[in-house]
């Protein structure tokens, strides 16, 4: 184990908002060094504040600690990377595919891994580069929430280290009040230091859609109207493996306060720019419903009369409908191109005053007249990406 006390990086996060200097940043070799020093902290007559930080992907410090220890998790990935041991392995036993995963381990390589093998787990984050115990403390909610459950719904067990100091293996068999508590825990219950996680069969590709909208009533409605479709089945033949619903569904703001093509990703094409810019400044707000469905080689000939027959009846706008056709990575990867390119600019530092909501359905109208039009819109206060995520509570 290494113990640096000049490392300035632990006090910054994503956010750039906040900036907590601790008193010495901790690089582990294993999860066991881990325990020792939380142990040591809990054993101590001057107990000390523990850090964990992953990829430091927390907006507002929370990743920091004042006067204390922060635990750098990528020094295990650094670790198993020099001495070449895989902190990913994909498994298969007769119950199906998993994939056993180290805290410390970035979404990214898990894809990369599984994939290789043809599986992949069901829910992702939009961004990737993030790692599977912060998500999995955080909860990890995207546009494939509503249909699979947040990331922290396809766990089947975790390694955990409690507060003093302890590494417990835990389910919702076996100490399923930690396993419980620890997941979307904000890091208060446990560390993660490896997750047991689902894997399916991937699809090789995605039918990705985009609507625009200038009524946030019909926008919402059909997001709606989108997500109760799950688990339908062609001709409603339970015996069908080949579900008609959408695996996707978010939403996102467009305003003149940021570009057509927001950092996220590049979509619309450019010759279409000036008839979106224009019913922008029409409408001051345009609302974009974003979609997708996978596919592979045996549902290819179908994916894109099922698409049309989901969006019959949608309200979108005329003429507002854009399509691409992706492979499966490249669609999981998307915000990894516009993360290069702000890179490149200097612009991926600057502060990221965040905030993530849960909005109940009968607040919703409210939310947008009262947040997006008088807030967000009048006082042209933002450039950064508004998203919508419709969610299923049963999920």
């Amino acid at each position: 184990m290494v113990i640096n006390r000049k490392e300035k990086s632990a006090s910054r996060d994503f956010g750039n908002l906040v900036h907590h200097l601790p008193r010495a940043v901790f690089h582990p070799r294993s999860p066991q060094d881990i325990a020792s020093l939380v142990k040591t902290s809990y054993e101590s007559p001057a107990p000390f504040t523990i850090s964990v930080k992953g990829q430091g992907h927390s907006t507002r410090g929370q990743a920091m600690a004042r006067g204390g220890v922060v635990v750098d998790m990528r020094a295990l990935r650094e670790e198993n990377n020099s001495n070449k041991k895989k902190n990913i392995r994909v498994i298969w036993r007769e119950e199906g595919y998993y994939g056993d995963v180290g805290g410390e381990a970035l979404w990214a390589d898990v894809l990369r891994e599984a994939a290789e093998m043809g599986v992949a787990p069901a829910s992702w984050t939009d961004y990737l580069y993030l790692t599977v115990g912060g998500t999995l403390s955080n909860g990890g909610i995207s546009g494939q929430s509503f249909k699979y459950g947040p990331q922290i719904s396809i766990v089947h067990e975790m390694d955990v280290i409690t507060g003093k100091g302890e590494l417990v293996t835990c389910s919702s068999h076996t100490n399923s009040e930690l396993f419980h508590a620890v997941l979307g825990g904000l890091g208060q219950f446990g560390i993660i230091t490896r997750a047991r996680i689902a894997l399916h069969p991937a699809p090789k590709m995605v039918k990705w859609v985009r609507l625009l909208y200038n009524d946030f009533s019909a926008f919402t409605k059909d997001q709606e109207r989108l997500i109760s479709i799950n688990g339908r089945k062609h001709n409603n033949n339970d015996n069908n493996d080949d579900d008609v619903a959408l695996d996707y569904v978010e939403g996102m703001l467009l305003m003149h306060q940021g570009p057509i093509n927001n950092w996220r990703s590049s979509f619309f094409p450019l010759a279409d720019h000036p008839r979106i810019i224009s019913l922008v400044t029409q409408h001051s707000i345009l609302y974009c419903l974003e979609l997708a469905k996978y596919y592979d080689e045996k549902s290819e000939n179908n994916v894109d009369k099922e698409m049309q027959g989901l969006l019959e009846g949608l309200s979108y706008m005329p003429g507002f409908y854009y399509e691409k056709k992706v492979s499966y990575v490249e669609f999981l990867n998307r915000v990894r191109s516009g993360e290069l390119k702000l890179q490149s600019q200097r612009q991926w530092d600057v502060p990221h005053p965040w905030l993530n909501l849960f909005i109940p359905k009968s607040q919703i109208m409210d939310f947008d007249s009262g947040v997006f039009k008088n807030i967000i819109f009048k006082r042209n206060i933002t450039t950064g990406p508004v998203l919508i995520y419709p969610m299923n509570r049963s999920k």
